[in-house]
Protein backbone atom coordinates (compact mmCIF):
# COMPACT_ATOMS: atom_id res chain seq x y z
CA UNK A 1 0.00 0.00 0.00
CA UNK A 2 1.34 3.67 -0.91
CA UNK A 3 0.94 6.80 0.77
CA UNK A 4 -2.10 7.17 -1.42
CA UNK A 5 -3.92 4.89 -0.44
CA UNK A 6 -3.09 5.60 2.93
CA UNK A 7 -4.12 9.21 2.92
CA UNK A 8 -7.41 8.18 1.21
CA UNK A 9 -7.77 5.66 4.05
CA UNK A 10 -7.33 8.33 6.58
CA UNK A 11 -9.69 11.02 4.88
CA UNK A 12 -12.64 8.34 5.47
CA UNK A 13 -12.30 9.66 9.15
CA UNK A 14 -13.02 13.47 7.71
CA UNK A 15 -11.31 15.71 5.92
CA UNK A 16 -8.04 16.88 6.98
CA UNK A 17 -4.85 18.58 5.91
CA UNK A 18 -1.43 17.20 5.21
CA UNK A 19 -0.16 18.76 8.77
CA UNK A 20 -3.12 16.63 9.98
CA UNK A 21 -2.08 13.96 8.02
CA UNK A 22 1.32 14.31 9.16
CA UNK A 23 0.41 14.14 12.34
CA UNK A 24 -1.57 10.98 12.00
CA UNK A 25 1.37 9.08 10.48
CA UNK A 26 3.59 10.10 13.50
CA UNK A 27 1.31 8.84 15.99
CA UNK A 28 -0.87 6.11 15.22
CA UNK A 29 0.91 5.13 12.08
CA UNK A 30 4.69 5.58 13.47
CA UNK A 31 5.45 2.08 14.11
CA UNK A 32 4.68 0.67 11.20
CA UNK A 33 4.37 3.22 8.01
CA UNK A 34 6.77 6.15 7.94
CA UNK A 35 5.83 9.53 5.63
CA UNK A 36 7.00 12.79 5.59
CA UNK A 37 5.54 15.79 4.06
CA UNK A 38 7.78 15.17 1.40
CA UNK A 39 5.78 12.18 -0.09
CA UNK A 40 2.31 13.22 1.63
CA UNK A 41 2.39 16.94 -0.12
CA UNK A 42 2.54 14.96 -3.49
CA UNK A 43 0.57 11.93 -2.58
CA UNK A 44 -2.29 14.66 -1.60
CA UNK A 45 -1.94 16.86 -5.12
CA UNK A 46 -1.92 13.82 -7.51
CA UNK A 47 -4.95 12.21 -5.83
CA UNK A 48 -6.97 15.56 -6.44
CA UNK A 49 -5.53 16.01 -9.64
CA UNK A 50 -7.11 12.24 -10.43
CA UNK A 51 -10.23 13.51 -8.52
CA UNK A 52 -10.28 11.40 -5.08
CA UNK A 53 -9.96 13.91 -3.02
CA UNK A 54 -10.90 17.57 -3.36
CA UNK A 55 -9.38 20.63 -2.14
CA UNK A 56 -10.71 23.32 -0.21
CA UNK A 57 -8.31 26.40 0.71
CA UNK A 58 -9.26 28.20 3.72
CA UNK A 59 -7.80 31.81 4.03
CA UNK A 60 -6.03 32.00 7.46
CA UNK A 61 -4.87 35.88 8.78
CA UNK A 62 -1.53 36.42 8.56
CA UNK A 63 -0.26 32.73 6.92
CA UNK A 64 -0.42 30.87 3.75
CA UNK A 65 -4.30 29.97 3.10
CA UNK A 66 -4.43 26.05 4.69
CA UNK A 67 -5.74 23.17 2.47
CA UNK A 68 -8.40 21.15 3.68
CA UNK A 69 -9.16 17.71 1.84
CA UNK A 70 -11.98 15.19 1.59
CA UNK A 71 -12.23 11.96 0.00
CA UNK A 72 -14.42 11.50 -2.89
CA UNK A 73 -16.87 9.10 -4.14
CA UNK A 74 -14.69 7.75 -6.51
CA UNK A 75 -11.56 7.79 -4.24
CA UNK A 76 -13.69 5.93 -1.31
CA UNK A 77 -14.01 3.28 -4.71
CA UNK A 78 -10.06 3.17 -5.08
CA UNK A 79 -9.63 3.05 -1.63
CA UNK A 80 -12.52 -0.09 -1.59
CA UNK A 81 -10.44 -1.60 -4.86
CA UNK A 82 -7.44 -1.45 -2.94
CA UNK A 83 -8.70 -3.18 -0.07
CA UNK A 84 -9.39 -5.79 -1.99
CA UNK A 85 -5.78 -7.02 -2.67
CA UNK A 86 -5.28 -10.50 -0.98
CA UNK A 87 -1.85 -10.37 -0.64
CA UNK A 88 -0.83 -7.18 0.80
CA UNK A 89 3.42 -7.01 1.05
CA UNK A 90 5.15 -7.14 4.25
CA UNK A 91 8.07 -4.86 3.82
CA UNK A 92 10.66 -4.18 6.52
CA UNK A 93 13.03 -1.40 5.57
CA UNK A 94 15.36 -1.30 8.60
CA UNK A 95 18.31 0.93 8.98
CA UNK A 96 19.05 -0.37 12.64
CA UNK A 97 19.21 -3.76 10.86
CA UNK A 98 21.26 -2.48 7.90
CA UNK A 99 23.88 -0.86 10.17
CA UNK A 100 24.27 -4.62 12.27
CA UNK A 101 24.89 -5.96 9.18
CA UNK A 102 28.11 -4.01 9.63
CA UNK A 103 28.90 -4.33 13.26
CA UNK A 104 32.02 -6.38 12.69
CA UNK A 105 33.26 -2.99 11.01
CA UNK A 106 32.62 -1.13 14.06
CA UNK A 107 33.99 -0.62 17.98
CA UNK A 108 31.92 -1.75 21.11
CA UNK A 109 31.02 1.39 22.29
CA UNK A 110 29.61 2.03 18.76
CA UNK A 111 27.82 -1.14 18.95
CA UNK A 112 26.37 -0.29 22.28
CA UNK A 113 25.53 3.24 21.32
CA UNK A 114 23.27 2.08 18.43
CA UNK A 115 21.54 -0.80 20.59
CA UNK A 116 20.52 1.70 23.24
CA UNK A 117 19.29 4.09 20.61
CA UNK A 118 17.33 1.31 18.52
CA UNK A 119 15.64 0.09 22.95
CA UNK A 120 15.01 3.91 23.33
CA UNK A 121 13.21 3.72 19.95
CA UNK A 122 11.58 0.74 20.77
CA UNK A 123 10.41 2.33 24.27
CA UNK A 124 9.39 5.57 21.88
CA UNK A 125 7.05 3.86 19.62
CA UNK A 126 5.38 1.60 22.86
CA UNK A 127 4.77 4.70 24.40
CA UNK A 128 2.92 6.37 21.38
CA UNK A 129 0.67 3.14 20.75
CA UNK A 130 -0.06 2.94 24.26
CA UNK A 131 -1.04 6.61 24.06
CA UNK A 132 -3.14 6.09 20.78
CA UNK A 133 -4.80 3.11 22.93
CA UNK A 134 -5.61 4.76 26.18
CA UNK A 135 -6.54 8.16 23.90
CA UNK A 136 -8.94 6.17 21.33
CA UNK A 137 -9.49 3.30 23.25
CA UNK A 138 -13.71 4.10 22.43
CA UNK A 139 -13.16 5.28 18.85
CA UNK A 140 -10.05 3.13 17.75
CA UNK A 141 -11.61 0.59 15.11
CA UNK A 142 -11.15 -2.99 15.27
CA UNK A 143 -8.28 -3.15 12.55
CA UNK A 144 -6.45 -0.14 14.37
CA UNK A 145 -6.82 -2.51 17.94
CA UNK A 146 -4.81 -5.28 15.43
CA UNK A 147 -2.29 -3.43 14.50
CA UNK A 148 -1.23 -1.56 18.01
CA UNK A 149 -1.37 -5.16 19.40
CA UNK A 150 0.52 -6.96 16.78
CA UNK A 151 2.50 -3.34 16.93
CA UNK A 152 3.33 -4.03 20.67
CA UNK A 153 3.96 -7.68 20.10
CA UNK A 154 6.79 -6.79 17.26
CA UNK A 155 8.53 -4.45 19.27
CA UNK A 156 8.58 -6.09 22.63
CA UNK A 157 9.65 -9.53 20.79
CA UNK A 158 12.52 -6.96 18.98
CA UNK A 159 13.39 -5.56 22.18
CA UNK A 160 13.58 -9.10 23.76
CA UNK A 161 15.53 -10.20 21.15
CA UNK A 162 18.39 -7.35 21.30
CA UNK A 163 18.68 -7.90 25.13
CA UNK A 164 19.21 -11.64 24.92
CA UNK A 165 21.54 -11.33 21.96
CA UNK A 166 23.78 -8.62 22.61
CA UNK A 167 26.99 -11.01 23.22
CA UNK A 168 26.89 -11.98 19.61
CA UNK A 169 27.78 -8.66 18.28
CA UNK A 170 30.55 -8.02 21.06
CA UNK A 171 33.80 -7.33 19.98
CA UNK A 172 35.56 -10.46 20.60
CA UNK A 173 32.78 -12.27 18.32
CA UNK A 174 32.90 -9.52 16.12
CA UNK A 175 36.99 -10.23 15.97
CA UNK A 176 37.14 -13.88 15.33
CA UNK A 177 34.38 -13.10 12.27
CA UNK A 178 37.04 -10.65 10.75
CA UNK A 179 39.37 -13.45 11.65
CA UNK A 180 38.34 -16.11 9.71
CA UNK A 181 36.99 -13.82 6.83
Amino acid sequence: MDVKTVCLGMLTDGEASGYDLKKQFESSFAHFFAAGYGSIYPALSALAKDGLVQCQEIPQEGKPDRKVYRITGEGREHLHEALRKPDPSHKVRSEFLATMCFAHLMTAEQIDTVMASRIDDIDHNLSLIKEFETSCQQSATPGMRFVCGCGTAVMQAMRKYIEENRELLSSKECSKKIAAG
